[in-house]
Formats: structure tokens, C-alpha cells, sequence
């Protein structure tokens, strides 16, 4: 590790890249009038440190307040580096007043931060409750607390106990700048000024919390106290004091139960004064201490100031700045008190100062900080130990140079790019300066408020372009004109920044806490930070004076004769830095920049020293290197020096073991957006020093390999050493810092939270998302170098943890030594980015939070020369390839970085979620399956196939090998790759997986209706169970939405397999009649039947067969659970059921069957869910109700039944049109229609009841019955409605069967029909009408036989006899007797004759 040595400091500026600092304006009116004349006083500053700012545990650790005045207006901040403080900038304008220059005096009681104010005119109490009030908890968690200025707006300004008006008698002295403000122990506050007499005037202002009234009182050299209640009298009349006397300078301090009021005089006089007993204790003339100077001491001193300092060790020490011309001098004293209550001054030390003018200086226990500005306006800031310090050998303090003057502009570059680049450039510009000269450059306009840092870029843009396109009178001119007014344009806005940001960077004081050793510079538009410097950097920045003072004492090593040699080397580096020139320092960074040899480079540039050496800058350096011994060796540890490598990566959690207090200070500590730009700034610092001096280090390298033997070399082989070794570590200590400084100056980009929540969900598919360094960081509020995030998000508290592991450290009573911590930070923070350190968490962090075009450039400039951490630079390339959408660049790269799966951490954390014997087994197996899960989740179904198939060759296994393989069907058949996708599946070795495969190919290509290819594939070996498959989806799924029966039907027809063809489609004809009862369903049934006779019918005869499917539908799945009864136990399986064999006269049934239920399911849609699965009988009856007579009578006579249903039907319909209305009428076409009748006749003669009934006559005549039983069902279903029968039925059925006619009569009672019927059936018998019954011949003795229904006849004459009171009954009984005798007389004579004839 690098050392750190306290004898120099560097500065680094505290703005941050934010918006203007908004301040709560509060105008304060103390109700005087402008004073005439009155003399501008300077701009001031000042700043104050809590009491436990430095202890850990403390709500105030890290905490203070800073303030700026100017004119009326006064300034106050509080800043935190642990918290961000809200609320915390306030602006109070005190009208007609204006603010003596220190005159802001702040003190904190138990449980107040009170703060009094001086101006020309007036005193100001203002009573902040104190943060230790504000958070009463030891463990403030929030990243987030308010200031002690929130509630600064409920202070009443107007109170007069904690506001008074100066009077003019005795009053201030005019124009006098030396004030002192202090609160007693009883909370009063005290104000001394000045006296118009030249005394010292106090203003004592009652406890805030107490009632009282303002009291005033003059201290004088007579040591009277005069009290002014009433009235006042000048002392100037009296005499006692003349203007020498005026105090330049006040200071006071409380001492026991006394405060001792410090004045530095006019006359060079140091004046003690004790408030308590209102007497002067001490008079020390300072010119005493001076070397002699007549001149000056009998001149009025200007510009001398005093500062105090106590320390429980030394006590009282007073410093002295004593302001002459052309020189200045500081005198350091410790008050010394005797028994008598006498006191004196014991001189420590006097410093000597340079010519500059003095701004400002701090006295603490041991130093002297000073400030000054020279006659260039440059700020200069030094420090000296008064007291171990002989030689009185200022130390520096690197201030932070101003930007640039002008920005270099190459051929290359787009002048646009080069200026916002340097503008915008991390703590070059202050967002003040840069919204200022936006303000000047637009004259005028709107006010610029709240733009965020890109806004403003934009807006700077814009302002420019503008002013340039305006000025522009020529429509054309060449590129190289415009690119001419384009640097004109932007050199001018440049310049007017720059004159901003000077005017800011003023320097106004100096705020040394001696609690945490922390200094800071008040400048007047910032504050910035003074950072201890490393050993190699004070070597190499240190003015040439200080550097021939190292010679005996080198903080880098404790040998005399290396540390000469050391010295030697750097004056030889800081000759070879102030004689290269801009184009040549811009070789080596265009070098690093475009990943080009630096040892090249350097060459180029000794070449370019070697020709243009006309100084003899390059002779002087080897007059310099002739002096150096072992130049090797001191190369060596320059390099030891410079370089943060480490073996191991930082340990983690090592804050576990502290308790939970010490643990959430720890986690705050330097946690402030302030805190993590001054970090990055100091990174940055570091960086930028070490690439100079690395550069400067190799051109020597150079050097000495140009000259050789010319120069000495001490032992042999070193010159090889030197080109062997040193050059090349030197070469990679070089890139290292030259990535360092990139990133601790390239910005973060601000990403959206969708993206951030996106991202994560990458992650959290590696199992990573939980690891901290991949956590987003949500709550940044400005923007941040990519090093801040960093270190904000991932590696303070690493850091934090890790300076205070130590088990030796007192956390409970630690102090916060701010040297101490910022250098200990950035050495961690360092072996962090070094990229030659096994750790990855600054990659990580960037993955994390999205930065995807950093991190490639950050990879890009790393891959030439480091060779550690290859694999995981690879692999999150990959992720910033898979963000940007270049998929098969992120592939190539995970490919690449599964070589070093075993070797990194990294990597080995990324296989760590799995299996662990497995990952040890196959790791880069387990790395292959995070990646193919990333890319799966990502959605790059090509990339995981490429993938899976190249991971193949490294699975042993036939469960990687199956799930591998897997992976590739699926997302073969994902993308449409059927081919591809069956090729996948029929190469798995698991059969469990390659039969969940089938089923989803299956399954997705019905789903695409890509059934050709699914019935072309071959499936070896697999066609058992590609059946199986189908058939199990078929009886599984809706048959209206999948077709899975006729995917089945297609794939045997392909294989010519005709019965299975046959049997799929009468099985799906089945359950389509069971299942789905519409008309579309039917008709698809029909359809079924039909391809299942065509199938049997291409089968030779004697297998023309199928089985019989089972009804209902209960089919054995494969894999499905076995059914139980109550008790839990299986259930028996059900007896074996009978096989059925159907042939193809049994499909041709069941195909009319199927047919006619169609047909009546489009006569009436309605009835489609009756007859869905209706048996013949059945469909009989609903076809008879539908009026579909042509399809009943012919479904009977397939299934051979009876037709006398059907003609009972018909004739009902006959006797409902005969007696129905005209909707009965109109409705009849439709059924009739449907009906094939010879001819139809629809005219008006012809009504709808006449074609019923000649469709029931043409039926009558079709369908013949020896025994007439249609003609007789039909004329029983007329009778027994009562309906008469037509003469047409009447004569075709006593034709047929006239004794079946009688006997009807009889059954309904018809009498008198029944014996017209006898009586003409007789006379028929005797010859007369015979035709009209059928009878071939008459009753004769060579006829055949004849006969006559007797018993019917019997019944009918019983009938009638029976009512013998009707006569027309009694007519018919006679007729009948008569005939009947003629009858039998007639079949006696033909017996007769028969006999004879016989």
C-alpha cells in the first residue's frame, strides 16, 4: 500500500454536478436607514464545527455549517458527509445593513445551535434547535435528515431579545471590520466591536428563554466600566483614548467563570480585557517580537489579525499575524497565568511569511494554516508546525489548478465535443458558472432555474449553435469555414465561463476542524476539501526547494543511499513532465486510447524531446541520471509504490461482529452524495497525478534503453532487467491509472426504473440479483462518475468495514480523523478499480446499474493488456451486448468466457446457486445452464440453440444430455423449426423426456394447424406411441375446437392402415353425436360415417370389420391416476366388456342413421340436441313430428321397422291441417316440401290439407300390405278423432280387407255406415259391383268359394235390433235381414249346384 505522508495536501473542489444550490431567501428588517457613505466591506466566510463532529456514535459526526457574506446578504449551509441534509441553505438579507466581514459567530448549547450576527448597524440572535434535539435516537437510519435551518423560517426576526440596533453614541467605529460574538454561561449573548472612542463595546442580549432588556457597556483602557442605560456622553471629549488604540482584530475566549476579550491594536499592541471584572489584564506590544523596523512601528498597523486555539495540553495559544510592508510574520504565544492573577505571553514561535496577501490563516494546537492570493490572483495555501519545524519550512498545499485557458481542438475532433467535454468536465466548471455565462451569452431571457446537468448541456447547446447560425450570412461555405466559426463561437462562451468560474473560486477563508483534522478552503461560490498527499506524489509535485529538503528524510524508504537515488530519479521525471509539450502528452493518451503499445508511444515521444531539445533538458537529465547508483531499484519502488495489486479479493462482512450501533454508524459513514464526490474527486486526483508521473517514468525507460551503456548501471544485468521487466510493469502501472482516471471521470448514465427493474430480472434469472454489488442504486440525485456510484452503491461500506476491522480499534470512543480516513478510503477504493486485482465488484456494480456503454468501454480499454478476470470481462460484455440487442455478439462472448468457468470468482459465483457436487463435477455445464436461462428469460430462442448444441459436447451424462437436447426441441419448435425440432427430439436419450417432447409436438403443431408436417414425420420406433399420443388428446380435449380424430385419420391413411382409419372415424362420428348435439356436429358425424365406409370398403371383404369402440367414452390413459373407492383402497377393475365386430353393412346403418338426424337437424335447428344421439326408433318418431315422412319410412325399412307409426303420424297431420287455421296452412308447405310427392300442386284449387292427403294416398299405394294394416291404422287414427274418412280411403281399403273396414264401423260405433258397407259388400258377393271389393267372380256354383264376416255381421244386426226405437235402425235391421236372406238363398242354390256339377 501506497504510503501517506502529511507533509503536503492536496486540494479537491466540493461541487457537485447538480442544479444551483437553492436557498430559502429570508429578508430580515431591523428598521434603520441606510447609512450615507458607507464603506463596502469585502466578502467573508467562515465556518463552524460541532463539538462531536468527530465521534463516531454522534448525530453531528462529519457534520458542520459554512456560510458566505456579501454586502447585506449572508449565506448559511449545513453539509454532512454521512447524511444528506434537507432544508439545509438558507439566505438572509438584512436591509440597510451590511455584514461585518467575520462577523457570523455560531455556538452550540446542549440543546440549541445559536447563531449571532454583527453588521454596521445591528446585532442578531438566531436560536436552531440542535440535531442531537432533532434525532433523540442513537441510531438514525435514514439516508436522509433535515437541517437545523428547516424551521428557520418560524424565527421572529423582529423579537427585540434577540435583535438590537447599534446606537450611534457611543456607537461602532465607522468603517471598522474586527467583531466578536460569544454566549455567556447563563445564555446570554455578548456582541464586542469597536467603539466610535476606540474602545471595545458590548451588547449583552438577554437568555433567549428569559425575559429581560438589553444592556451595553464600554471597556476602556482605564479600566472603568461605564454603564449607558440613559443617555451617553462621548469619550472622545475626555480624552483618554486616541485612534490608535482601535482594536484591528478581536478575539474571545472563556476561561473558569471569566471570557477574556483578545484585541489586536492599531499600535501593535495585544490588549487582554476581562469581561468579568471590565479591566485590561495584559498589554504585549508585538513589535517586540519583529526583527527592528523603525518605520513600522511607528506606524498604524493595517491588516493584522488574531486567532485563538485551546487545547487541554497546551492551553491557551494565541497566533499573530502581524501585516507589514513587503513582508509578514506570524507570532505564536501561549497565555500564561500566574498566582497573583497576572498573565503573560510565553513566545513559542515566529514564521515568516511571503509577500502574498494574507486572506486568511487558522491556528490549531500544533499548526498554522495560512491563505494568501498573490498579485495573479492564484490562491496559495500552507501550513507549518510552529512548534517542531527549525528549518521554518512551509509545507505545501497543491491547490486545484483553474481550467484550462483554452481547449485544444484536434483535426479529428468535433469542436462542439472537444468544449462541452471540457466544460462539463467532473469539478472543472460550477453549475453557478456555467449558468451564469448561459445567462450572459442568451442576454438576458427567462431566469435559468432547476436544469439538470444534461438539460443544461442541452441548453448550452443550444445557446451556442443559436448565436452561431445567427451570425452566419453566407447560405454556403466549406467545412473547414464552418468548423472555424464553430471554435470561434465556442471559445467565446468558453472564456465567459472561465471569467465566472474565477470570479467563484475566490478564496475568502480557511475552516480548520480540529475535532477531525479536516481543513477546508471557503471559496466564494464553494467550498473544497484539502486531502492529505500520498508519499510518491509529494515527491513528484513538491517545488524544487522542498525537494532538495527530502534528501534527509524520504518517506518512501529508510536506506540514505536508495533514498538519494530516489530523489535523483524524480528530479529526473519532474525535468522529463515541464519538457513535454500538449501534442506530445496528447500522443500518449491517443495511444491508451486506441488500446496502442505505450512503449511505442513513448519512443515517439523521446524521439520527438531527443529532436527538439533546445534547452538542453535531455542533457540535464542525464547529467541527473549519472547520479543515480541503482536506478533499477529505485524504479522498483517507485513502481512498489504506485501499484494497488493484492492477492486476494477483500474479505466480506467484516462489520458482522460490531454491535448494531457501531454497525449503522459505520453504514452512514461517508454516505453523503458530498462525501461520495469527494472520494471520487480524490481517486480521480490520485489517478491523474500517477498517469504523469507513469508516463514520465517510461519515456526515461526509454531514455535509458537509447542511451545504453552511456549510462551507469551499477551491477550487471540490470539494463536487461530494465527492458525485460520494469518496462513492461511500468507500461501496465500506466494503462491501470490511465482506466482509473476514465472512470473517475466518465459519467453514469441516468437509467430508467423499468430498465433497472428489467435488469434486475436478468439477474435474478443467474441467481444474482440479491448479491450487493448488482443492486441498482435508485436515489441518486445528481449525476455521478461511474467511481461514485461505485463506491455510493457497492464499496463504502466494504471499505467503512474494513478500516475499522481491526479488533484493536475503540469504536464506542473512535474519532474520525479526517486525513487519516480519506486516505485510508482512497487506497481501498484503489485495490477496488485496479483492474490486475482478482475482485470484480466494479464491473459488477456497473452491470448492475445498467451503465452498459461504460462497462464496454471500460472492457475495451483493459482487453489488450490485463489478463485477470478474462472470462468474467467476457462474460458481462455478453450481458452489454444482450442489452444493447446484439445478441450474437453477447453469445460469442459467453462462449469465451466458459473457458475460465473454474478459475475466476466471478464466474464460480455465478455457478454457485446450483447444485454444488454438481457444479464441481461439470462446472461449465452449470455455467452453460445459467446462460441458457439468461438468454431464454432474455427471449433469443437461436442464441440458447447454438448454445445448447455446443454445450452437448460437454455433458457426460444422459440427464444433461436429455435436458440439453430438450431445451433445443423446444425453442426449435418455438421458432417453426419442425424439422429441426423432431430431428432434437428423436436424439434424446431420456425416454421419459423424449415422450414429453412428442407429446408437445403434437400438441403446438395441431395448435398451427401444420398438419402435414406432423403426419409426414416417421417417427422410428415412436409410431406406437405417436398414436397413443393423439389418441389420448383426441378423447381429451373439445371435438369442436381441436381435430385431433381426423390428425389420427390422416396419419393412417398416409400409412395406408384403412381399418385404423376407419376405426378413428367412427369413434370420433360417436362422440361427436354424444357430445356435440348441433348441426354442425351432425353433420360432421355424417361426415365421420362416410370416410369411415370408404375406408372399409378398400379393404378386401373378409376384413372389412372394425371393433366396436366403447360407449361412453372411458378410455385407459396412459399415466393417469387409479380411481378409489370410499376407503381409499383401488378399485377392482370393471369385468371385462364385450367386443363388438362391426361390418359394413353396420356402418352403412349407423351412416342413415346419422344422415336422417342431420336431415331433421336442418328442417329444425332446434331439434339438433334430441337428436343428436336418438336411436332409429326414436328418429322415427321426431322425424314423424317434423313432417319428414320420406326420411321415416325410409330409416324403417333399413332398420326393418314397422311403418305404421309413420302413417299414423301422416294422417294426424291430415286431420290438423283439415281442421286447423291458415298458420297451420302455411306452415305445412315446409314438411310437405321436404317430402317427394309426384307432383305438387300449389294453385288455388289445391290447399295444403289436399297434399297431405294425396301424400298419405301416394304412401298408401307405395307401401302395399297384403292385410291393409296401413290403411287400417290410418282409418282407426281418423275414427277414433272423429274425422270421416275420405271416399277415396274408404273405397282403396274395403278393396283390401272389407271385413277389417266393418269391424272398425262397429268399433267406433258407425252403425248405419257399417250396414251400408254389409249391404253393398253383399250385393258384391251376388254379382253386383265385385270389383270395387276385390272380388275376381261373383257368388256361382263354379266361382270359388266366397264368404262373409258373420260374426261382425251378427254384432251389427244385434245392434240394431237392440234399437228398435230409431227407425231409421230399425229400416237397416230390415234391409239387412232381407238381404242376407237373398244371400243365403243365392249360396243355397250355388251349393246345389256344386254338389250336382261335383
Amino acid at each position: 500500500m501506497a504510503a501517506v505522508l502529511e507533509r503536503s495536501f492536496l486540494e479537491i473542489c466540493g461541487f457537485e454536478r447538480e442544479t444551483v444550490q437553492r436557498f430559502r431567501d429570508i429578508t430580515v428588517n431591523p428598521g434603520v436607514n441606510s447609512l450615507p457613505g458607507a464603506v463596502k466591506y469585502p466578502d467573508s466566510a467562515g465556518g463552524f464545527y460541532y463539538e462531536e463532529s468527530g465521534k463516531l456514535l454522534s448525530v453531528t459526526s462529519n457534520r458542520f455549517i459554512h456560510w458566505t457574506t456579501s454586502g447585506d446578504a449572508l449565506q448559511l449551509v449545513e453539509q454532512s458527509l454521512d447524511t444528506n441534509l434537507l432544508n439545509n441553505a438558507v439566505r438572509l438579507r438584512i436591509v440597510n445593513c451590511n455584514l461585518l466581514p467575520g462577523g457570523v459567530h455560531l455556538q452550540e448549547t446542549q440543546s440549541h445551535v445559536i447563531i449571532l450576527i454583527v453588521t454596521n448597524q445591528s446585532v442578531h440572535r438566531l436560536v436552531l434547535p440542535h440535531p442531537s434535539r432533532m434525532y433523540r435516537s442513537e441510531l438514525v437510519t435514514e439516508t436522509q435528515m433535515q437541517s437545523v435551518f428547516t424551521d428557520i423560517g418560524k424565527v421572529d426576526f423582529r423579537d427585540p431579545q434577540n435583535s438590537y440596533v447599534i446606537p450611534s453614541i457611543p456607537g461602532q467605529f465607522p468603517n471598522s471590520t474586527a467583531s466578536t460574538a460569544w454566549l455567556s454561561s447563563e445564555g446570554e449573548a455578548l456582541f464586542a466591536l469597536p467603539s466610535t472612542s476606540g474602545g471595545i463595546l458590548i451588547i449583552k442580549l438577554p437568555p433567549h428563554d428569559v425575559q429581560g432588556s438589553v444592556s451595553i457597556l464600554e471597556l476602556k483602557q482605564s479600566s472603568v466600566m461605564q454603564r449607558f442605560l440613559t443617555g451617553w456622553m462621548p469619550t472622545a471629549i475626555r480624552g483618554d483614548q486616541g485612534p490608535s488604540d482601535l482594536p484591528l482584530s478581536l478575539a474571545v475566549r472563556q476561561l473558569e467563570n471569566d471570557a477574556f476579550i483578545f484585541a489586536l491594536c492599531q499600535d501593535h499592541k495585544l490588549r487582554m480585557w476581562s469581561y468579568k471584572d471590565q479591566m485590561c489584564l495584559m498589554v504585549a506590544d508585538m513589535m517586540e517580537y519583529m526583527p527592528v523596523n523603525r518605520d513600522v512601528k511607528y506606524s498604524s498597523g493595517q491588516g493584522h489579525k488574531l486567532r485563538l486555539s485551546f487545547s487541554p495540553s497546551t492551553g491557551l495559544c494565541l497566533g499573530v499575524y502581524l501585516a507589514v510592508p513587503k513582508r509578514g510574520q506570524f507570532c505564536v504565544f501561549q497565555l500564561v497565568s500566574t498566582e497573583s492573577n497576572r498573565y503573560s505571553l510565553d513566545h513559542i514561535s515566529s514564521l515568516f511569511a511571503t509577500q502574498e496577501t494574507l486572506i486568511d490563516f487558522s491556528l490549531t494546537s500544533t499548526d498554522v494554516w495560512a491563505l494568501w492570493q498573490d498579485d495573479e490572483n492564484q490562491t496559495i495555501v500552507k501550513y507549518i508546525n510552529f512548534e517542531h519545524n527549525q528549518a521554518a519550512q512551509w509545507n505545501q498545499v497543491f491547490v486545484q489548478p483553474p481550467p484550462a485557458e483554452e481547449v485544444t481542438v484536434g483535426e479529428e475532433d468535433d469542436p462542439r465535443e472537444a468544449y462541452l467535454g471540457s466544460l462539463f468536465s467532473p469539478s472543472q466548471f460550477t453549475t453557478t458558472a456555467l449558468v451564469k455565462a448561459l445567462q450572459i451569452y442568451r442576454r438576458g431571457g427567462e431566469k435559468i432555474l432547476d436544469l439538470s446537468w444534461e438539460a443544461l448541456k442541452k441548453e448550452v447547446t443550444v445557446a451556442v449553435e443559436n448565436e452561431l447560425q445567427g451570425s452566419v450570412t453566407e447560405y454556403e461555405f466549406s467545412q473547414e469555414e464552418y468548423r472555424q466559426l464553430q471554435v470561434e463561437f465556442w471559445s467565446k462562451f468558453y472564456a465567459c465561463c472561465l471569467q465566472y468560474q474565477e470570479a467563484l473560486s475566490s478564496p475568502l477563508a480557511l475552516h480548520v476542524n480540529p475535532r477531525t483534522a479536516m481543513v477546508c478552503l471557503l471559496k466564494k461560490g464553494y467550498i473544497s476539501f484539502l486531502i492529505p498527499c500520498f508519499a510518491v506524489d509529494h515527491l513528484y509535485l513538491c517545488s524544487e526547494g522542498h525537494l532538495s529538503n527530502e534528501e534527509e528524510e524520504t518517506p518512501v524508504t529508510d536506506d540514505p543511499d536508495t533514498a538519494r537515488d530516489i530523489l535523483q530519479l524524480v528530479q529526473c521525471l519532474r525535468l522529463i513532465r515541464e519538457s513535454v509539450t500538449e501534442e506530445m502528452a496528447c500522443v500518449m493518451e491517443k495511444a491508451l486510447e486506441h488500446m496502442q503499445s505505450p512503449e511505442r508511444a513513448a519512443e515517439q515521444v523521446l524521439e520527438c524531446l531527443l529532436g527538439s531539445d533546445h534547452d538542453n533538458v535531455i542533457e540535464d537529465v542525464q547529467n541527473k541520471m549519472q547520479a543515480i547508483q541503482n536506478p533499477v531499484n529505485a524504479m522498483t519502488i517507485l513502481l512498489r509504490e504506485m501499484n494497488y495489486e493484492i492477492e486476494t479479493p477483500m474479505e466480506d462482512n467484516l462489520g458482522a461482529v460490531q454491535p448494531l450501533n457501531v454497525r449503522m454508524s459505520l453504514s452512514q459513514l461517508f454516505g453523503s452524495s458530498a462525501a461520495v464526490h469527494l472520494v471520487g474527486q480524490a481517486v480521480c486526483q490520485n489517478a491523474m497525478t500517477r498517469f504523469l508521473l507513469c508516463r514520465d517514468l517510461l519515456i526515461l525507460q526509454q531514455l535509458y534503453l537509447h542511451l545504453g551503456g552511456e549510462v551507469y548501471f551499477g551491477e550487471d544485468g540490470q539494463l536487461y532487467q530494465l527492458q525485460q521487466d520494469l518496462v513492461s510493469r511500468t507500461s501496465h502501472c500506466l494503462c491501470s491509472y490511465y482506466l482509473v482516471r476514465w472512470a473517475s471521470r466518465c459519467l453514469s448514465t441516468a437509467v430508467p426504473m423499468d430498465t433497472l427493474e428489467a435488469n434486475l430480472q436478468h439477474l435474478s434469472v443467474l441467481d444474482m440479483s440479491d448479491s450487493p454489488a448488482l443492486t441498482p442504486n435508485k436515489s441518486v440525485s445528481s449525476p455521478q462518475t461511474v467511481v461514485e456510484l461505485f463506491f455510493q452503491t457497492v464499496a463504502r461500506k466494504r471499505i467503512i468495514y474494513q478500516i475499522y476491522a481491526q479488533p484493536d480499534t475503540p469504536l464506542t470512543q473512535a474519532v474520525l480523523n479526517w486525513s487519516e480516513l480519506i486516505a485510508a478510503i482512497s487506497v481501498y477504493l484503489l485495490q477496488h478499480l485496479w483492474p490486475s486485482n482478482p475482485g470484480f465488484l466494479f464491473l459488477e456494480c456497473m452491470m448492475g446499474n445498467c451503465q452498459y456503454t461504460q462497462l464496454q468501454e471500460h472492457i475495451r480499454l483493459i482487453s489488450p493488456w490485463c489478463q485477470v478476470n478474462v472470462g468474467s470481462c467476457r462474460f458481462v460484455l455478453g450481458q452489454c451486448y444482450l442489452a444493447t440487442g446484439e445478441g450474437h455478439k453477447a453469445l460469442q462472448c459467453f462462449q469465451e468466457a466458459a473457458t475460465e468457468v473454474g478459475k475466476e470468482e466471478f464466474l464460480d459465483r455465478l455457478i454457485g446457486g446450483s447444485d454444488e457436487e454438481e457444479a464441481a463435477s461439470a462446472p461449465r455445464l452449470q455455467y452453460y445452464n445459467k446462460v441458457l436461462r439468461l438468454l431464454e428469460d432474455v427471449g433469443l430462442p437461436e442464441l440458447v440453440i447454438q448454445l445448447s448444441t455446443m454445450a452437448i459436447s460437454e455433458a457426460t451424462d444422459v440427464r444433461s444430455q436429455a435436458a440439453l437436447q430438450t431445451r433445443i426441441f423446444k425453442h426449435h419448435l418455438d421458432l417453426g423449426h419442425n424439422k429441426q425440432a423432431y430431428e432434437a427430439l428423436t436424439q434424446n436419450p431420456d425416454p421419459c423426456r423424449q415422450l414429453d417432447c412428442l407429446r408437445q409436438l403434437v400438441v403446438v403443431l395441431c395448435e398451427r394447424s401444420q398438419l402435414h408436417d406432423l403426419v409426414e414425420f416417421p417417427y422410428v420406433n415412436l409410431h406406437d406411441e405417436v398414436v397413443t399420443i393423439i389418441e389420448s388428446r383426441a378423447r381429451a380435449v373439445d371435438l369442436m375446437t381441436h381435430n385431433y380424430y381426423e390428425l389420427l385419420y390422416a396419419f393412417h391413411i398416409n400409412r395406408h392402415n384403412y381399418r385404423k382409419a376407419g376405426t378413428v372415424m367412427f369413434e370420433y362420428g360417436m362422440r361427436l353425436g354424444r357430445e356435440v348435439r348441433t348441426l354442425n356436429g351432425l353433420q360432421k358425424q355424417v361426415n365421420c360415417y362416410l370416410c369411415a365406409l370408404n375406408c372399409l370398403r378398400l379393404i378386401r371383404p373378409e376384413y372389412a370389420w372394425i371393433v366396436q369402440p366403447a360407449s361412453g367414452g372411458v378410455y385407459e390413459r396412459p399415466g393417469a391416476s387409479p380411481k378409489r373407492n370410499y376407503d381409499g383402497e383401488c378399485a377392482a377393475n370393471p369385468a371385462g366388456r364385450r367386443i363388438e365386430i362391426l361390418e359394413l353393412k353396420d356402418l352403412q346403418k349407423e351412416y342413415i342413421l346419422a344422415r336422417n338426424r342431420m336431415t331433421l337437424a336442418q328442417h329444425d335447428p332446434n331439434s339438433a340436441a334430441i337428436a343428436g344421439n336418438a336411436s332409429a326408433v326414436e328418429m322415427v318418431a321426431l322425424l314423424v313430428q317434423a313432417g319428414l315422412f320420406d326420411a321415416a319410412l325410409s330409416l324403417c325399412q333399413t332398420f326393418q321397422l314397422s311403418l305404421p307409426p309413420v302413417f299414423e303420424g301422416l294422417a294426424f297431420k291430415c286431420i290438423k291441417l283439415q281442421y286447423g287455421g291458415e298458420a297451420i296452412q302455411s306452415e305445412a308447405w315446409d314438411w310437405l316440401a321436404a317430402n317427394q310427392l309426384s307432383s305438387v300442386i300449389s294453385t288455388k284449387e289445391s290447399s295444403a290439407t289436399d297434399e297431405a292427403w294425396r301424400l298419405l294416398s301416394s304412401y298408401l299405394e307405395r307401401y302395399k300390405c297384403q292385410n291393409g294394416q296401413y290403411h287400417r291404422c290410418v282409418i282407426n287414427k281418423l275414427l277414433s278423432h272423429g274425422v270421416p274418412i275420405p271416399n277415396w280411403l274408404v273405397n282403396c281399403y274395403k278393396e283390401i280387407d272389407a271385413a277389417g273396414l266393418l269391424r272398425l264401423y262397429l268399433n267406433y260405433d258407425l252403425l248405419e255406415e257399417a250396414a251400408e258397407l254389409v249391404l253393398e259388400f253383399v250385393d258384391a258377393l251376388l254379382g253386383k259391383g265385385h270389383q270395387y271389393f276385390g272380388i275376381e267372380r261373383p257368388l256361382s256354383a263354379t266361382a270359388p268359394l266366397v264368404w262373409l264376416p258373420y260374426l261382425a255381421i251378427d254384432q251389427l244386426l244385434q245392434a240394431l235390433g237392440e234399437n228398435q226405437s230409431n227407425i231409421n235402425n230399425a229400416n237397416l235391421y230390415q234391409k239387412l235381414q232381407d238381404k242376407l236372406a237373398l244371400y243365403y238363398k243365392h249360396v243355397s242354390q250355388a251349393t246345389i249346384r256344386r254338389q250336382q256339377n261335383a
